[in-house]
């Protein structure tokens, strides 16, 4: 495996990337990173990937991790989707010819899900680990209202997201490693936020439009997203195939299931070559 890193201008905006790539690519995994984290907390994913032949590039999304800009912030959801084209097409550009597959988690799993529902592509097919399609708790309507209203007059005003660090891992050491990342945030912006809800439940209604072979992965004990979000989507989609994981927490890839999971997605991204 060999690592390179890259970068691209959109929007007033230095993205950071970065490729991960096999000694004999047999296809292109585009992966697409959550709220709050960054693309290098996916390097054992990717060695993982690439131990199968499987070459990875990824980046870090507006306000995330090495890339430019407001921590926690887009300038919307359009511009968020151009960004993963811009990826798309730096992959096509690295491994030409290559069959190209989708991997997003959580808001990413948000990302990639609208992505091949909205937009004309030639993607072999989409991973969605947890993908927020529905949150597992209800925010304060107090709190939604003032979302809404700082929407329209200050768009780029930033609060905490209030997501409990122990929910994302049962493993305790992944737990502490995610707290002790100086690239981790808990900022968040109307504009991710309410774009995010909005569109996690477009998707849902909007399910069997989907095209594109799909596998959802998802922990039955996800308290930050639920799972019953992509059991609605995969039941409303003859495209989308979905596999539960008992007790299983929101960080699936770092989670106590971590080695069975990673292997079905080694084994379904097989299946569509």
């Amino acid at each position: 495996m060999t690592h390179k890193e890259f970068n691209f201008n959109i929007y007033n905006t230095e993205f950071y990337g970065q490729v991960w790539e096999a000694k004999n690519t047999k296809a292109v995994v585009v992966l697409v990173h959550g709220m709050g984290e960054h693309s290098g907390r996916y390097t054992h994913v990717a060695k993982k990937l690439t131990e199968n032949d499987f070459s990875v590039v990824a980046f870090d999304q507006f306000g995330h991790g090495k890339t430019s800009g407001k921590r926690g912030h887009n300038p919307g959801f359009e511009a968020v989707l151009e960004s993963v084209t811009s990826t798309i097409n730096k992959a096509k550009e690295l491994f030409p010819n290559k069959p190209i597959f989708f991997y997003g988690h959580s808001m990413g799993g948000n990302v990639v899900v609208n992505y091949v529902l909205r937009i004309k592509n030639d993607l072999k097919g989409v991973i969605a680990t947890s993908p927020f399609l529905k949150l597992a708790f209800q925010p304060p309507a107090i709190k939604l209202a003032v979302g809404k209203l700082l929407q329209k007059i200050a768009p780029s005003l930033t609060m905490g997201n209030e997501l409990d660090a122990n929910d994302i891992s049962r493993d305790k050491a992944e737990v502490e490693k995610y707290i002790n990342d100086p690239l981790v945030h808990d900022k968040i912006s109307p504009n991710f936020s309410l774009t995010f809800i909005d569109s996690g439940k477009w998707a849902i209604e909007n399910a069997e439009k989907l095209n594109t072979q799909m596998l959802i992965l998802h922990g039955t004990d996800d308290k930050i997203i639920d799972y019953t979000g992509s059991e609605e989507f995969a039941n409303k989609s003859k495209n989308a195939m979905l596999k539960l994981y008992k007790d299983g927490y929101h960080e699936l890839q770092n989670d106590l299931c971590k080695e069975e999971m990673l292997q079905d997605v080694v084994n379904w991204l097989n299946s569509q070559l």
